[in-house]
């Protein structure tokens, strides 16, 4: 049956589900992860599993307001209209023109100054939506 996750009660504003892990990111804009950890989907610095969620430190001084979480790596959306990856990067799809594993957040620098409206992360790849400067813009 489900059960409400008491740490985080009454302040999650985005939730998404990866194949092993789960994210949330709560009113403040700080993300907190649960589950597998073994390629560093958490963003925790470690490969270890998380029973309980918590909070992704490398945010902290951040403001999340988007995040997906892709079947073993994660991405984040700030109110800045950074995006931030972790985890498996086996096919590139962490964005950083490699293929290493994260085990902790890192911005995605080829999309900087681009303006990013939303992320999505699917099982080896990674989508990022920018809007388009309308003439009036």
């Amino acid at each position: 049956l489900p059960k409400k996750v008491e740490a985080l009660a009454g302040r999650v504003v985005a939730v998404s589900a990866g194949l092993h892990h789960s994210l949330a990111a709560t009113a403040d804009g700080a993300v907190w992860s649960w589950g597998q950890g073994g390629v560093g989907e958490l963003g925790h610095g470690d490969q270890q599993n998380q029973q309980l969620p918590k909070k992704i430190e490398a945010f902290d001084g951040q403001r999340v307001v988007a995040l997906s979480a892709g079947a073993h790596h994660s991405l984040a959306l700030t109110v800045g209209g950074s995006v931030w990856s972790w985890g498996w990067g086996g096919f590139g799809q962490l964005g950083h023109g490699d293929e290493q594993d994260q085990l902790q957040p890192k911005k995605v620098e080829a999309l900087a100054g681009q303006r990013v409206v939303a992320v999505s992360a699917g099982a080896a790849h990674s989508l990022a939506l920018t809007a388009v400067a309308s003439k009036g813009d």
